[in-house]
């Protein structure tokens, strides 16, 4: 049952930074979020942030637009906007990989063979309803978790490996697009139409403000 919005919940200690990484608890296994929670903290996370909310198909285009076009994209967005999800922002030392590791194989079946003690192994169902959900690398985590919690200050800012990461995943192909735009519409002020341009297409734009957030039971 759904409600007024209610505060996120920040558990974030002070002076503290390590590596941070966004996981979904999603909507076939909400009722185990307790149970996971608890394997999460055993296992070496701190849980710095979480809301239970409920996304629109939009919003669950928005959140998977990676994968537009692929066979099993509708699926996808109606399973992950059939209920409530829990969004939880954990950290460690090399948060990603561990929880990687953590949450297995995508595909739930594989999962079982290969990793047993994996949680999608435990949780999941089939290939698509696998319970959870993980950043792949640092910059997906930096979208994914703004995409949920769009006020959160992410440091440091990325150097060496990372900063090639994201400058080729995210800076490049919106500033290619961009410039390609540019070319076609060939405006009398090319560098403000740019910076609009780039201003409204905004990977990191927030796309979440409707979200409905669900009073904890």
């Amino acid at each position: 049952m759904t409600g007024e919005n209610t505060d996120i919940i920040t558990m974030e200690p002070p002076h503290i930074y390590v590596e941070r990484t966004l996981a979904l608890i999603k909507p076939d296994v909400i009722n185990k979020s307790e149970e996971i929670e608890d394997i999460i903290l055993r296992s070496g996370f701190a849980i710095l942030q979480k809301r239970r909310v409920h996304l629109t198909p939009e919003q669950a285009s928005d959140f998977y637009a990676e994968h537009y076009g692929k066979m099993f994209f509708p699926s996808l967005v109606a399973y992950m906007s059939s209920g409530p999800i829990m969004a939880l922002v954990l950290a460690r030392d090399q948060a990603i990989s561990y929880w990687t590791e953590l949450v297995g194989p995508t595909n739930t079946f594989k999962a079982r063979e290969t990793h047993p003690d994996c949680l999608r192994a435990i949780y999941g169902t089939d290939d698509q309803r696998n319970a959870l959900h993980g950043s792949d690398c640092f910059s997906t985590a930096q979208r994914e978790i703004r995409f949920f919690f769009p006020n959160s200050v992410i440091e440091p800012v990325a150097t060496g490996v990372a900063a090639v990461d994201y400058l080729s995943k995210t800076v490049n192909p919106t500033l290619l697009k961009g410039l390609t735009n540019l070319c076609k519409q060939k405006p009398e002020d090319p560098v403000i139409w740019l910076a609009d341009w780039l201003i409204e297409n905004n990977p990191n734009k927030p796309r979440v403000a409707q979200m409905i957030v669900e009073e904890p039971k």
